[in-house]
């Protein structure tokens, strides 16, 4: 039984999806983190968010990112979905999905994923501004 799904991909990622893949009988709790493209940052009104991606690499790290969760943690299933290209307010650039017997396993998988996706997976974010835009995010 698979036990992780990783994907990266230029279609609107899919919540459903992601829970449907993780839900088990057995588990008594399924974590979800959904990032979302926000209006504004620092002070500045956001129009669109171009998220890039090595793509090969970035899905190699996300998986490793999956196996070492799946190791560290008691959890069943882990889903890690990530979005490129232009992104409009509301859309959803990134979810993760975890499931575990009990709730706490499942929470600290998934913050575990998300932090360790932003520090070590080669995705890139452009923000667009009225006034131009600018990459954040340029690590690693």
């Amino acid at each position: 039984m698979k036990k992780s799904s990783v994907l990266i991909t230029p279609k609107k990622l899919n919540l459903q999806d992601c829970y449907d893949f993780v839900q088990a009988a057995s588990c008594g709790g399924i974590a979800l983190f959904v990032g979302t493209v926000r209006n504004s940052t620092k002070n500045k009104e956001v129009s669109l968010l171009d998220f890039s991606a090595y793509e090969p690499m970035a899905i190699k790290e996300m998986q490793k990112i999956a196996d070492l969760a799946l190791t560290k943690f008691q959890i069943h299933k882990l889903a890690i979905h990530h979005a490129v290209g232009e992104l409009q307010i509301g859309d959803i650039p990134v979810i993760i999905a975890v499931s575990s017997a009990h709730r706490n396993a499942a929470f600290e998988a998934c913050q575990f994923a998300i932090d360790t996706l932003k520090e070590t997976v080669p995705i890139w974010k452009k923000e667009h501004f009225e006034d131009g835009e600018v990459w954040v995010n340029s690590h690693p």
